[in-house]
């Protein structure tokens, strides 16, 4: 990612002032009190701290949102956005006990659409269908094998994110779930964020724009141009030291080779390309740079075949 990317997205916004307003009244002697004509009682001016109109009463019929679609699962909480059709983030929790268990097959699984999402913003199978794109899981199926609801969990289509799939979603992608995996290790919890990001580029013209595919007939599923992970492993001691890693990588073919640490990027910029916040609630005193206390790099091997041939959804 070039370091012009990565000064837009840090770049902080400057806020503005707001106006504000004042009354003035004149005054005038007062005639001869027999020469006082008579008058009525006139209105007083609206003080400052009377409300004068109610925007609120819209709410009555309905707020317009944005809602988040929260969805609380054995195996992950996501939250969607209707806008894109994609989730705006999914977390998990993975640890050395969880890993270990195995209680769910994914043979067993099938991708379905989450019927709590209303009908019209809802991502459907058919929009992945010959799309050319890969159902891109954000919480792995392979971290969610203590039970089949929790593999099933994984197969809601508001864990998914359209992914380019050979080069990417079945290789580097996987490697670096692979990694997230082998932390619980060294680790004996390890929290995850995983969700899709929308990130501007430099046209010929000098101007920076986002542009992004847009998959499903009518169109309604955003192609997301970059994932994001952020990664919590914690040593399990209550107010113990924390190792934080935020990840951006691009949604395309990657090289095996690249190096993990190309792609590790500060926090802040997650934040800002995101609109979300995360961890402002973790000292700083708590927190260590993931990548200081192990080994950020893929292990590429090859997986079993059922994985590496998987249908995509094009055929």
């Amino acid at each position: 990612m070039s370091k012009a990317t990565l000064g837009l997205i840090a770049a902080a916004g400057a806020a503005t002032g707001a106006a504000c307003t004042a009354l003035f009244y004149s005054t005038r002697k007062a005639p001869p009190q027999s020469q006082q004509p008579a008058v009525t009682a006139a209105p007083l001016p609206a003080r400052q701290d009377q409300k004068i109109v109610n925007p609120a009463g819209l709410f009555q019929y309905g707020f317009p949102g944005p809602v988040n679609d929260l969805a609380t699962r054995q195996a992950l909480i996501s939250s969607f956005d209707r806008r894109t059709g994609n989730p705006s983030w999914v977390v998990e929790h993975i640890t050395p006990e969880s890993l270990a268990i195995k209680g769910g097959d994914r043979k067993h699984s099938q991708f379905v659409e989450d019927e709590a999402v209303p009908e019209m913003f809802r991502a459907k199978l058919k929009d992945y269908f010959r799309s050319g794109y890969d159902r891109g899981h954000q919480v792995p199926a392979a971290d969610c094998k203590f039970s089949q609801e929790a593999m099933d969990d994984t197969f809601f289509l508001t864990n998914m994110c359209p992914q380019v799939g050979d080069g990417f979603n079945r290789d580097y992608w996987s490697h670096f779930e692979d990694f997230c995996r082998r932390l619980t290790q060294k680790y004996p919890s390890v929290r995850i964020v995983t969700g899709p990001l929308y990130l501007p580029k430099l046209h010929p013209d000098g101007k920076w724009r986002v542009s992004y595919e847009v998959i499903g007939n009518p169109p309604n599923v955003a192609v997301p141009t970059h994932f994001y992970k952020v990664i919590v492993a914690e040593d399990g001691k209550t107010g113990g030291p924390v190792a934080v890693g935020s990840f951006v990588l691009p949604n395309a073919v990657i090289n095996n080779k690249t190096p993990l640490t190309e792609f590790a990027v500060p926090l802040a910029m997650i934040e800002r390309a995101s609109g979300l916040e995360f961890l402002k609630l973790l000292p700083a005193s708590r927190r260590k740079e993931l990548c200081k206390e192990v080994d950020c790099s893929v292990t590429v091997r090859e997986f079993d075949n059922a994985r590496k041939s998987l249908p995509s959804p094009k055929e």
